[in-house]
């Protein structure tokens, strides 16, 4: 797990290639602070990885990312697979920002 200001975790992103993590966790934060300034301070924000299909060609490759928002004790969850990981990652934060409202 990685942490990322004490209130947003990541789970299951420790296997991703150095570059990918850097750009999961810029998505992540900007999501957060947009989050933040929208709504109110939530009490978490976590993200869990999976990979369903997991061969060594990289195109077969399908994510699944499950999200968590939890603002006054109350939680909004979404889930997304899809091929492209960031595309996956921008979808369920969207459902997660979108639902809070």
């Amino acid at each position: 797990m990685i942490e990322l200001g004490g209130n947003i975790k990541l789970v299951g992103f420790k296997e991703l290639e150095k570059e990918k993590l850097i750009v999961v966790k810029k998505m992540v934060g900007n999501y957060a602070r947009k989050i933040h300034d929208k709504v109110s301070p939530f009490e978490e924000l976590s993200l869990h990885l999976k990979e369903l299909h997991s061969t060594d060609n990289i195109k077969n490759k399908k994510y699944e990312i499950k999200g968590k928002l939890v603002i006054n004790a109350n939680p909004y969850n979404a889930e997304v697979s899809d091929y492209n990981l960031f595309f996956a990652i921008d979808k369920v934060l969207s459902k997660i920002a979108e639902n809070s409202k």
